[in-house]
């Protein structure tokens, strides 16, 4: 089963008011654990990795492994580039075979937000590629972008409206509360203006830092329009923790295949927790694979 492209797979959640995650992957063998999962759950599920992912293990690489895992586990997999402000990188991942790619020109004002976005979109529609835009700024931590908690500003629901008609972009994540990383605090998700931008704006809504989102938040925001649902660090966490765990428990147990495994099983648990928040469990489907 090859990659497919993101844009049906979030049209087809949206219509049916479910979520799909978005998971980021940080090596090889995460991309087949995540895929493991998925199809237990026989749920649809996007890769996503960061620009720092990609220099680190190469596009080209990501491209392979992540088609030969969907290939061998038959799950409709969409590869996502997250977070990236370097045409170039886009450039790079799209030629890879990358299906889906974000181009994060949040930081400038409006008007040169609409025209990376366009310049993005001119390349990658054509192509059948989805293309990710984001409105506002969300706060915390993503690699290399960092937005302080004064800095972070929610985006604007007229603003969404004109942003998707100038550049026709197929995904938006505007800026509603949430946070990268984990919180210090409660998050403070603005439910109405999900609502007010789902009303103004026909296409997925993408939330970003749903780590550590409470399950019935995360739920709202499904049901309010947010089709696609970011998870990083609980992942990451959840792998790492259990490495040190293990070691805790058993310090002279070296062998990879023994503490991988452990690693492994957590973060599929995490995987299936999350596949079961946003209802995209037995979501496999026809028009999904198209």
């Amino acid at each position: 089963m090859p990659l497919i492209s993101t844009t049906p797979m979030l049209e087809q959640a949206k219509r049916e008011k479910y979520g799909i995650v978005a998971f980021n992957v940080h090596s090889l063998d995460s991309i087949y654990w995540v895929l493991e999962a998925a199809a237990e759950m026989k749920s649809p599920v996007i890769l996503q990795t960061t620009v720092g992912t990609v220099k680190s293990l190469g596009a080209e690489n990501i491209v392979k492994v992540a088609t030969a895992a969907a290939d061998f586990y038959q799950v409709p997999t969409g590869l996502h580039l997250d977070h990236c402000t370097d045409d170039e990188v886009i450039k790079k991942a799209i030629r890879a075979g990358y299906t889906s790619v974000m181009i994060d020109a949040s930081k400038h004002p409006f008007a040169e937000n609409v025209q990376q976005t366009k310049q993005v979109m001119d390349l990658a529609a054509s192509l059948g590629i989805n293309v990710e835009a984001e409105l506002g700024k969300v706060g915390g931590v993503e690699e290399e972008i960092v937005v302080s908690e004064k800095d972070a500003q929610k985006a604007v629901p007229e603003e969404c409206k004109e942003f998707v008609a100038l550049t026709g972009v197929p995904t938006l994540a505007p800026a509603i509360g949430t946070a990268h990383g984990i919180y210090k605090g409660e998050p403070n998700i603005d439910f109405d203006r999900i609502e007010e931008i789902s009303k103004l704006v026909d296409i997925p809504l993408v939330l970003h830092g749903g780590s550590a989102v409470p399950e019935e938040d995360v739920r709202k925001c499904v049901a309010l329009g947010m089709s696609k649902v970011n998870v990083s660090t609980e992942l990451k966490n959840a792998y790492s923790v259990a490495i040190r765990e293990h070691f805790a428990a058993q310090p002279n147990s070296l062998d990879p295949r023994a503490y991988l495994q452990t690693a492994k099983e957590a973060a599929k648990e995490m995987v299936i927790s999350k596949i079961k928040i946003v209802g995209s469990e037995g979501r496999i489907s026809p028009l999904a694979i198209k």
